[in-house]
């Protein structure tokens, strides 16, 4: 099952560091089959407030998100983004191409009935 890294990062001034880390940081996708869905494309806020950007870095499972959020490699790299710009962000197992909601919806109609 796919997995997702998803960050919403704040405007930050442009700073050496950022631009290092947004070098060296597809270097460290490899060996977790991980590859950018979203990254420096503007977004359309349709409900709610959400300034900055979006990063959205798939990878083909949760475990392999997490090496690679884990790794040597990205943690080395980390700090060049967390000191300059503010966000969070979130790992994320996605769903199968055949996903029903249905069940979903059933537990809601369960928890109002027994609320």
């Amino acid at each position: 099952m796919n997995a997702y890294v998803i960050a919403h990062l704040r405007d930050a001034a442009p700073h050496p560091e950022i631009a290092e880390y947004i070098e060296r940081l597809p270097g460290t996708f490899g060996p977790y089959g991980g590859r950018y869905l979203v990254h420096a494309k503007r977004h359309e806020v349709k409900e709610g407030d959400w300034p900055g950007s979006v990063v959205m870095i798939g990878f083909p499972g949760i475990a392999q998100a997490r090496a690679w959020w884990d790794s040597p490699a990205y943690r080395e790299i980390a700090p060049l983004r967390s000191r300059h710009i503010e966000g969070d962000i979130i790992l994320v197992e996605g769903v199968p191409e055949d996903y029903d909601p249905t069940p979903a919806a059933r537990a809601v109609r369960r928890a109002l009935v027994a609320g």
